[in-house]
């Protein structure tokens, strides 16, 4: 049975983060190096939706180290801390694709600690129940795009302002 089309337009503002039961899984070159299915969803008028993965779900084999001095902030959760994910037998290591909100603002509490992946720009792809995502357009917002949504997306070119 096909799933029901979710319009990003008619997703809230502000956003609303719920606890998600879907199967997130972020590989490697063919190496699972996050799987859960206790990740959170945020969702944003004109975004597809971002995940957010407990570092639990981490695998072993890889490391996280916090980068010094590099965050952003987001009106409604709060200031992000980004790190640098490395690969422990290889060292292969990717920079400021990864970002968590250490002391969140009140209403997104339940993601305290939780890590959210880029899509874009990464040697990593990124999974919703089996489904490769695609990453939202630009490369400044974080969220994953699936065959479930439809509407235009905010990040590319001309939608700044919206």
């Amino acid at each position: 049975m096909p799933k029901a089309k979710l319009n990003v337009h008619n997703f809230p503002r502000p956003p609303l983060l719920e606890r998600t039961p879907r199967h997130l899984v972020i590989k490697w070159n063919n190496n699972v190096i996050a799987e859960t299915r206790e990740g959170y969803w945020a969702l944003e008028t004109t975004h597809p939706p971002t995940y957010y993965l407990p570092r639990s779900s981490l695998s072993s084999f890889v490391s996280l180290t916090q980068i010094p001095n590099k965050t952003s902030l987001c009106e409604w959760k709060g200031r992000a801390t980004y790190w640098t994910l490395k690969l422990n037998d290889t060292n292969d290591e990717v920079k400021g694709k990864i970002w968590s909100y250490e002391s969140p603002t009140p209403s997104f509490k339940d993601i305290k600690g939780y890590l959210s992946f880029y899509a874009s720009g990464v040697p990593w792809e990124c999974f919703v129940d089996d489904e490769k995502v695609v990453p939202q357009p630009g490369d400044f917002y974080g969220g994953w795009s699936t065959s479930e949504l439809e509407g235009v997306q905010k990040g590319g070119p001309g939608t700044w302002g919206w």
